[in-house]
């Protein structure tokens, strides 16, 4: 047997059945305990876990961000842009913010209405009824367009190019294999698989990087650390990829990730999806009935601390093999047809026979767990927030039941956006697209009912409504102008309706740099005279969103009744909570966040 084979061999599939099988099996006994240990217990232990260990916590973290986009999409990226979109992945600072700062006021309004909050819970005590429920629906709304559709399409491309599997036949056995996992696993099967998969995952691209680096420097890492960042810094016109930041205009990436505007547009996503996003924070408020507060929180920021460690590491399991990838296809020593097959093929080229087997398993319980935790947040957003208040009384198996329901409409509902959104623009230039549209209203809403004690109830609803309109109508220009890279008929020519890259048909042109737009034909006056909002590059307009929202929402308060002393409460830690906060942290909390920065900040001195 040739244990250097670029192919899936006998061996591989071997492997690979008989983990999958340890693997069902190690979830269902893990569900089955737990049943056996809540009997009685309520809906919220299906939704929300318990108290797990905090190196369980970091690990769920970590596997419920990393899906199939970054597989497809950042390694896709490495190989095309270098570490031009590492803004996003070099986070971990990001997430201690969710277990120092976020938490405790988390726990303290848990505390207030005695049960385990989500993030509209949390809205509707600080503002108003219907700011939750617009919550929901824009988060409902996110998971539809950036999660189901997203993880559908890049698992298909994952496994198309990995097994040589129909991209449809791959895409959709995703959805159904994550489907029923999600239905009968619940939270304890969520936080399970991700414990299974996550040293798999990490073990196994470190394999690839390492492996890769030495297949590119002829048997030495070092020296294809040295071949990768010679030719990387050649490419993009010369200006080379293999920095974060981009300064001169004639820098083709400069159009894209303006300057430190980059580095501005990914903080303000990252704090919305790691500090207020319901599928992050679901994963630190699992606790105990009656455990103590500091208990709850020193558990809580030392799984965040464990997931910033974890989250420096995308970068170096996706990113850069992607870089490593486009060099070896320079060199000729693997065939690459497009960036986004990178990492697939990678784990086909590189990995011996065996081992194949092994890292593919962890990739498939990485897509699962993903998805699965997506799936149960929309479960517990639409129970917990819509389908309890309208229906009370009913039995926890219903509940349970409708939870289910919910998701098998999310699945649906991602797949008929995808033919859009296969459409749009790159796969993770697309992911960071939408949520920039959603992310200003939730920061503005969030960081300024906490932080401003005078902030109306109307100010946060308002906000979220008109944040989200806002959002919207720019995604509605977006699929109309091509993401803003539309040109007028008037400086067209040439034009003529021809296929895209996904065979769709559309009105297209080659402008006066033989570039290929599509061709705004009708309405001219209006696409000439709305151009700075539809042509504004995004991450610009996603700053500005969030100013105008700030603004709005202190415009708003000067009009609009005060809060209530109780709204304010919630907001405000008394001398008691401060103990149990002080009591939650010591010396290790300090030492191991510190560590998380100082990784973060290496990685962007080296990269800058």
């Amino acid at each position: 047997m040739n244990w250097n084979s670029t192919e899936f061999v006998w061996l591989d599939w071997a492997v690979l059945a008989i983990g999958v099988i340890g693997v069902i099996w190690a979830v269902w006994h893990a569900i089955v305990k737990d049943r056996k240990a809540q009997k009685g217990e309520d809906s919220s232990a299906y939704l929300f876990g318990k108290g797990e260990p905090w190196y369980v916590i970091g690990m769920a973290i970590f596997a419920a961000n990393i899906g199939s986009e970054h597989l497809v999409g950042l390694a896709g990226t490495g190989a095309k842009s270098g570490v031009g979109m590492a803004h996003w992945e070099m986070q971990g600072w990001m997430i201690l913010i969710l277990g120092w700062l976020f938490v405790p006021f988390y726990q303290l309004l848990i505390n207030k209405m005695g049960k385990i909050i989500t993030m509209p819970d949390f809205l509707k005590f600080r503002y108003t009824q219907r700011t939750g429920s617009w919550l929901s629906i824009i988060t409902l709304v996110a998971y539809i367009l950036t999660k189901v559709s997203v993880t559908a399409l890049t698992g298909g491309i994952f496994f198309e190019y990995l097994w040589g599997l129909n991209f449809w036949a791959g895409a959709i056995g995703l959805i159904v294999l994550t489907t029923i996992f999600t239905v009968f696993g619940g939270m304890k099967g969520v936080m399970t698989l991700s414990t299974i998969q996550t040293p798999i995952l990490v073990i196994g691209s470190f394999l690839v990087l390492f492996l890769g680096l030495s297949t590119l420097g002829g048997g030495s890492i070092s020296a294809g650390w040295t071949d990768m960042m010679d030719y990387c810094s050649k490419l993009n016109n010369g200006y080379g990829t293999t920095h974060m930041f981009h300064w001169e205009q004639g820098d083709s990436m400069y159009q894209e990730y303006p300057g430190f505007v980059v580095f501005i547009g990914a903080t303000i996503i990252g704090f919305w999806y790691w500090c207020t996003d319901q599928h992050i924070v679901q994963r630190v408020l699992g606790q105990v009935p009656g455990e103590s507060n500091a208990e709850v929180m020193k558990r809580a920021r030392r799984g965040t601390i464990a997931a910033g460690f974890f989250k420096v590491l995308p970068c170096f399991m996706f990113l850069i093999p992607g870089m490593i990838a486009a060099a070896l296809a320079q060199k000729g020593a693997i065939q690459m047809n497009e960036t986004d097959a990178a990492f697939a093929i990678m784990v086909k080229t590189v990995l011996p026979a065996g081992i194949k087997g092994i890292v593919t398993i962890g990739f498939i319980c990485a897509l699962v767990a993903s998805l699965a935790a997506f799936f149960n947040s929309c479960a517990t957003l639409f129970t917990e927030d819509f389908y309890k208040p309208l229906k009370k009384g009913m039995s926890e198996a219903h509940y349970v039941f409708v939870g289910r329901v919910a998701t098998v409409v999310v699945v649906v509902l991602g797949f008929a956006w995808l033919p859009i959104m296969m459409k749009m623009d790159t796969l993770y230039n697309y992911l960071q697209g939408i949520q920039s549209l959603l992310a200003p209203a939730m920061v503005a809403v969030f960081a300024m009912g906490i932080f401003f004690k005078k902030i109306t109830p109307k100010a946060g609803e308002y906000t979220m409504i008109t944040g989200f309109a806002i959002g919207m109508i720019r995604l509605v220009t977006n699929v109309i102008t091509d993401t803003g890279k539309a040109i007028y008929e008037t400086a067209a020519t040439n034009m003529q309706m021809v296929p895209d890259s996904q065979g769709f048909l559309s009105y297209q042109a080659i402008d006066a740099q033989g570039h290929l737009h599509t061709v705004l034909t009708n309405f001219l006056p209006f696409w000439q005279n709305t151009e700075w909002f539809w042509q504004t590059n995004w991450l610009v307009f996603e700053c500005w969103l969030l100013v105008f929202l700030i603004i709005f929402m202190v415009v708003v308060s000067c009009f609009t009744p005060a809060p209530s002393k109780e709204q304010v409460e919630a907001i405000t830690f008394t001398s008691d909570f401060k103990k149990s906060i002080r009591e939650s942290w010591g010396a290790f909390d300090i030492i191991g966040s510190l560590l998380v920065i100082g990784l973060c900040a290496a990685f962007y001195w080296y990269f800058w």
